[in-house]
């Protein structure tokens, strides 16, 4: 288990559990950004990397993500060791789905997933949404419109919970970024992004 990495005031109201999705790291320039920008709009943000990325980080080996009990125990784990008043969970990919999850028995103040994978590359039919359907906890997911896990004409008719807010960024991919063609950049849309994620924990 990795240690935990803060960005932000250490007496921030609100803790934002940020956590990294299958392949990239907790250091990625992706995660970067977002934490500063949210520790830039006074939020304490907490990262860390479950099992299976801590040990490539010393060994240089890849590996696939832990089974989901690993990474549910992973992240149950984190929140616990973030020892956070107001808490709210998330992640990109896979940490956030995993977030999900948990967040109802977490008692989360709120939950932010940022790229949400729907279904796996190429499977639509395979859907990750049954226990986004009754979810409870107020919840922000920030999707790129042509997201290959999950479009924007896919999502509206999944049927999702009414505590979930789709915020969608302009012709982005699984990362938020989006082609040149499109006129945005992908600065833009994260920062964008960063804004929805502010404004939602400020609601909290």
């Amino acid at each position: 288990m990795s240690d935990l990495r803060f960005d932000g005031p250490e007496n921030a109201k609100k803790t934002v559990v940020l956590a990294h999705g299958a392949g990239a790291s907790m250091d990625s320039e992706f995660l970067e950004v977002f934490a500063e920008g949210l520790a830039a709009n006074g939020l304490r943000v907490a990262r860390f990397e479950f099992p299976y990325m801590a040990k490539r980080r010393i060994d240089g080996k890849r590996r696939p993500p832990d089974r989901m009990d690993v990474l549910l125990a992973a992240y149950r784990h984190i929140v616990c060791a973030t020892q956070a008043d107001t808490l709210i969970v998330g992640g990109k990919s896979m940490g956030g789905r995993v977030a999900s999850m948990i967040a109802d028995d977490l008692e989360a103040a709120g939950l932010v997933c940022l790229g949400y994978p729907f279904h796996p590359p190429g499977k639509p039919e395979k859907l990750r949404t049954q226990h986004l359907q009754n979810l409870i906890t107020p919840s922000l997911f920030l999707q790129g419109e042509r997201d290959p896990l999950g479009t924007r004409g896919e999502i509206e008719n999944y049927g999702l919970s009414h505590s979930i807010t789709i915020k969608y960024l302009p012709d982005g991919d699984h990362d938020l970024k989006p082609r040149k063609a499109s006129g945005r950049t992908r600065d833009e849309n994260w920062r964008e992004a960063i804004r929805h994620m502010a404004e939602f924990a400020e609601r909290l």
